[in-house]
């Protein structure tokens, strides 16, 4: 199968990260996870789902949570898997990674520290498990900055304010570039 380049093609106009849906054995459980330990708050889900859910919210960002009580027959995690940075996982910014690690400790929640430094700045990052497995990161990532690769260079189009990539440049390259240049505008202003 052929692999098209989306080089020529204007980004979809995406805004943010709306939510993320993760199917869970108890909501209850859930529920009570994502409220004690990373603070979101239950909010109103529409009334004409048919099966048992909650929808969470805060920090710009919704958690919207399914309920599958037979989750095992479906080959998800029963056990998690051993704490691993480099597993599939949801991340979120912190602002202090001491006071979610002695949270974590309070609650004797098991989880997995990992540092990430380039060109003198460090990042720290802790990774724990949901009550179903799945593994969160908190971490004070904008340690690092965003830098775009430097292959891609963007012109500014003065009537508009939109950012277009030389053809060499990837789908992902671009929208980097556009995202980091938009934010720099709203710095400045």
């Amino acid at each position: 199968m052929d692999t098209m380049e989306i080089n020529n093609s204007e980004a979809l106009p995406l805004l943010s990260l709306n939510h993320v849906s993760l199917l869970c054995r108890s909501v209850w459980d859930s529920m009570r996870f994502y409220e004690e330990v990373l603070g979101f708050v239950p909010i109103k889900r529409p009334s004409s789902f048919k099966f048992n859910g909650a929808w969470l919210y805060n920090y710009g960002i919704g958690i919207h949570l399914i309920e599958n009580p037979s989750m095992e027959d479906f080959d998800t995690i029963v056990e998690p898997r051993p704490i691993n940075p480099k597993d599939n996982h949801i991340s979120f910014q912190c602002t202090d990674v001491g006071l979610v690690l002695r949270r974590l400790e309070d609650m004797r929640m098991n989880y997995v520290t990992a540092v990430v430094e380039d060109e003198g700045n460090k990042v720290e990052q802790v990774f724990f498990h949901d009550p179903d497995g799945y593994m969160v990161e908190l971490c004070n990532c904008e340690n690092i900055p965003i830098i775009p690769l430097s292959s891609c260079s963007f012109k500014r189009r003065l009537s508009s304010f939109i950012k277009s990539a030389p053809a060499k440049c990837g789908f992902m390259e671009n929208a980097m570039m556009e995202s980091l240049s938009m934010e720099m505008l709203n710095i400045s202003f």
